[in-house]
């Protein structure tokens, strides 16, 4: 029987033999967590629906890795991905919701199609997600963590369908954690600023987006490493802890989440948020609704679904 690991500083394989599902699994966040749990001794099961980024994922993480090519807005999708991990492996142990997407634009002007998306993948895939894999984590007494972002508690304009999204999934963990606590399974938020990843990468081509980072002090805008990041993920699930913090001054803004909406700390995202919309009616005009709410992954997404469905 496999076994959760003890938590110390001399255990060189924390994960091992634990089996490990994670969405978003192809690039950013969950790919270099992907590799890093093969690194700690654990198991991956990759999902993600870019089926060319995941397969190269899969290759990289070893033989017993697992893939899926599947949309987390499915729970059917999800419902078999649980069941060939357990055909297969027989167990599953952790499981880190964290595949999300971006829409960018005022309330007023945002593509619809693309808030809508961004709320189905970011709460209907986290939901999923996790429903689909109870059974099997309440037998192995596991272990869930979710992708909240800072943005669960920092809300910038132009960024309401993320915010609110990522509100609903810390407050779906934070109930999770209550509802679990009789089953022995553990349940971990991630709140993360700004982490090198294409998401983040893809927002610095809208001039908006630009301008919305440039009210952040210095110290606010630096980048963590996805692989930085991943080293503090694994070492939280060998943990179970239930607030992970990247970087760790993260956690100062949470403890002050109270007061971020105040008016004077505000004062600078309001006068930014007409420079905000400019923009991005600018690039409404030039480049169209979806090009301006999406990055272009998940615009071409959006697209092949468009072209699947006719």
């Amino acid at each position: 029987m496999v076994m959760w690991a003890r938590s110390n500083k001399a255990q060189e394989l924390p994960l091992k033999g634990l089996v490990v599902l994670i969405t978003g699994a192809a690039s950013g966040i969950g790919a270099a967590t992907a590799l890093e749990v093969v690194r700690k001794g654990g198991v991956p099961v990759l999902v993600d629906c870019d089926e060319e980024p995941l397969a190269r994922m899969a290759q990289q993480c070893g033989e017993e890795t697992l893939s899926f090519v599947t949309d987390v807005t499915q729970l059917d999708g999800m419902l078999d991905v649980v069941a060939q991990t357990l055909s297969v492996h027989k167990r599953l142990d952790v499981v880190f919701a964290n595949a999300g997407v971006a829409a960018f634009g005022p309330v007023a002007y945002v593509d619809t199609q693309a808030w809508t998306r961004c709320v189905e993948v970011n709460i209907f895939g986290v939901f999923n997600t996790v429903r689909s894999s109870l059974p099997a984590l309440m037998q192995s007494r596991g272990y869930v963590l979710i992708n909240a972002s800072v943005s669960s508690f920092a809300h910038p304009p132009a960024m309401s369908a993320y915010a609110a999204s990522k509100s609903a999934v810390e407050a779906l963990a934070n109930v999770l954690r209550l509802e679990l606590a009789a089953h022995r399974v553990d349940v971990g938020v991630v709140h993360a600023s700004w982490i090198t990843t294409p998401l983040v990468a893809e927002g610095a081509l809208h001039p908006g987006f630009v301008r919305l980072r440039s009210t952040m002090p210095s110290w606010l805008n630096k980048e963590t490493s996805a692989q930085e990041a991943a080293g503090v993920l694994v070492r939280a699930i060998a943990k179970r802890e239930r607030r992970v913090f990247l970087p760790a001054w993260v956690k100062v803004l949470f403890g002050l989440r109270a007061l971020l909406h105040l008016p004077f700390a505000e004062r600078e995202l309001v006068k930014a948020a007409p420079d905000i919309e400019r923009s991005y009616l600018e690039g409404l005009a030039s480049e169209g609704s979806l090009a301006s709410s999406f990055g272009p992954r998940e615009r071409d997404r959006t697209l092949a679904r468009a072209r699947q469905e006719k």
